[in-house]
């Protein structure tokens, strides 16, 4: 089993820097493409550091997997709260992978379940056990969390009152969650209205695997190109579902609240997906024209100095990598 762990974590990192690197995802740092505060050799130094948490979570599952623990000891909030620390340790691009972070891990433990329970990997099985695995999170999986986004430092946070779950910025959220019970799964679903994300641990990952990683296998089995599978995956990611990462960044300059600063930034992120999808309906990253438009969209969403990067949709693209690798994906 520690074996296989070791197998989870390499697919873990080598599926985050196939995310990253790959060209022109619009908006995205990439292998050509730096943000002046965050560029491509931070993201590769993250995708790298998160394997030992991700490596973890897959022995944890697998011990699970083994009945030897119960799921709801896996530990799902202190591994992404490792991830998160360990990440900003190995670089000074402020926060690169908590989405991804927040994704791999509950993936990393399902494949260490997973395996033990029938000795091979495949996504619906693999899909399976992530949302046991949600189900069986706990309140001190969830105040891990908040720690780590604390911790992590994202931008487009702002603030939320009146919530099914208590802010970020509550200094008393830990007695907060422990005392009304909230589960990582409940809080999750506070946020999946403003949070991508949050909506894809909410909501069994509907994104990754059912919108991602068909596109993502699909087009690689076609051009066996798997940077063009992922620009390819990102795109249609893009183009089923806005952006809350820019709807966000857009809103708030106008309130600091949410959901109302989604609500406010959602035309925006919108008008970013319509793009997607015309940019698809030249043949993307398959076609000369799609590839021209590709790069001018790009720069277009760069012009806006991060307001208008797509930051949740390259999460879960890398959750789909994840996903197709574990399953046997070789690029």
């Amino acid at each position: 089993m520690v074996l296989y762990a070791d197998e989870v974590m390499r697919a873990a990192q080598l599926a985050a820097i196939l995310e990253v690197s790959a060209w022109p995802k619009p908006g995205n740092v990439h292998r050509t493409s730096d943000y002046p505060t965050k560029r491509y050799e931070h993201f590769l130094a993250g995708s790298i550091a998160l394997g030992p948490a991700v490596r973890e979570a897959a022995v944890m599952g697998c011990a699970a997997g083994l009945q030897q623990l119960p799921l709801s000891e896996v530990g799902v909030g202190r591994l992404i709260k490792k991830a998160v620390v360990d990440v900003k340790s190995w670089h000074k691009g402020g926060n690169t992978h908590l989405g991804v972070a927040l994704l791999f891990i509950p993936l990393a433990a399902s494949a260490g379940l997973t395996y033990t329970q029938f000795g091979s990997i495949t996504p619906e099985r693999l899909r399976e056990g992530a949302v046991k695995v949600m189900e069986a999170t706990t309140d001190v999986d969830a105040a891990e969390v908040y720690e780590a986004i604390v911790i992590a430092q994202p931008s487009g946070l702002g603030t939320v009152e009146g919530a099914a779950a208590p802010d970020v910025g509550d200094p008393t959220f830990r007695e907060v969650l422990a005392s009304r019970r909230l589960t990582l799964l409940e809080v999750m679903r506070a946020a999946e209205s403003w949070d991508n994300v949050a909506e894809e641990l909410a909501r069994g990952f509907n994104l990754t695997f059912n919108v991602a990683l068909p596109e993502l296998l699909s087009t690689y089995k076609e051009v066996r190109d798997v940077n063009k599978a992922t620009v390819q995956a990102f795109l249609r990611v893009l183009a089923s579902k806005p952006d809350t990462f820019i709807a966000r960044n857009v809103g708030l300059s106008l309130t600091s609240r949410m959901p109302d600063a989604v609500r406010a930034g959602m035309d925006k992120a919108r008008e970013v997906s319509r793009r997607a999808e015309e940019v698809l309906r030249l043949g993307g990253a398959l076609s000369e024209e799609g590839m021209r438009e590709l790069v001018k969209m790009d720069e277009e969403l760069k012009k806006a100095g991060g307001a208008l990067n797509p930051g949740s949709t390259a999460d879960i693209v890398a959750a789909a990598l994840f996903v197709a690798i574990l399953s046997g994906l070789r690029p």
